[in-house]
């Protein structure tokens, strides 16, 4: 069983910035891969980025050039880094973990609001 502990998010305003936290319950070596991803109301769950176990980052289109994933394994944690908010990027964003055997686990989903 693998548990995903999620913290961030909250109300900025366009431009500005915030940082997501996702702190898993294992190494987050023993992931095939962790993510974020975002639904906003009345559209479906999308991907905003990912990264391997190897270290190795994916990006939506969307977000290229303003979020980072990063992780820290000293604290089994996964971060996302927005930057240059727009309000098209409010959604309720999910952490998500892949483990060996196929099997995704989720985080809860933590409100992030992009208004002036």
């Amino acid at each position: 069983q693998v548990q995903l502990v999620v913290s961030g998010g909250g109300l900025v305003q366009p431009g500005g910035s915030l940082r997501l936290s996702c702190a898993a319950s294992r190494t987050v070596f023993s992931f095939t891969f962790m993510g974020w991803y975002h639904q906003a109301p009345g559209k479906e769950r999308e991907l905003v980025a990912t990264i391997s176990s190897g270290g190795t980052t994916n990006y939506a289109d969307a977000v290229k050039g303003r979020f980072t994933i990063s992780r820290d394994p000293a604290k089994n944690t996964v971060y996302l880094q927005m930057n240059s908010l727009k309000p098209e990027d409010a959604a309720v964003y999910y952490c998500a973990a892949r483990v060996l055997s196929g099997e995704d686990y989720w985080g809860q989903g933590t409100q992030v609001t992009v208004s002036s």
